[in-house]
């Protein structure tokens, strides 16, 4: 069985420095996997596994930092927590959520502490979301408009 953690450790950290030494983080593709529906049915530990995953994703802080991430990897704690209007520390305690499950890493460079997303699964679990958010959001507003107005 692959677990989360063994997939992890199956990617070599890759560091390059920018033209303004932030570290800034080469991401492995995504390893094919098989389609959901032609695997067999997760096991209580896997489900465990997943509901874990799902619960520390559960979170708009760190959905967004992850997403900042996304975007800019490599950020630093201070430019993380500039970009989504949070104290350093309090963003220092999510990022450290994250890590505790395996799907951020960071390394140091000087004083400051660069963070990436490990796995690119991680950003395709993330993509995925947001699809189904805003497909869910645009049948919604359709079938009730009045709840998704505007008031002023």
């Amino acid at each position: 069985m692959i677990t989360l953690h063994g997939v992890i450790s199956m990617f070599s950290l890759m560091q390059v420095k920018d033209m303004k030494s932030r570290a800034v983080f080469a991401e492995p593709a995504c390893r094919p996997k098989p389609r959901l529906a032609t695997r067999p049915l997760l096991s209580p530990e896997e489900a465990g596994a997943l509901e874990r995953t799902f619960k520390v994703l559960a979170n708009g802080t760190r959905l967004r930092l992850l997403h900042a991430l996304a975007r800019r990897p490599g950020l630093p704690v201070t430019e993380l927590a500039e970009m989504v209007g949070m104290k350093p520390q309090a963003v220092s305690n999510q990022l450290q959520r994250l890590i505790a499950e395996g799907i951020l890493s960071n390394v140091r460079n000087g004083t400051n502490i660069h963070y990436r997303i490990v796995d690119p699964c991680t950003m395709n679990l993330l993509d995925q979301g947001l699809c189904l958010a805003e497909d869910t959001w645009k049948r919604q507003s359709r079938q009730s408009p009045r709840r998704y107005r505007a008031t002023g």
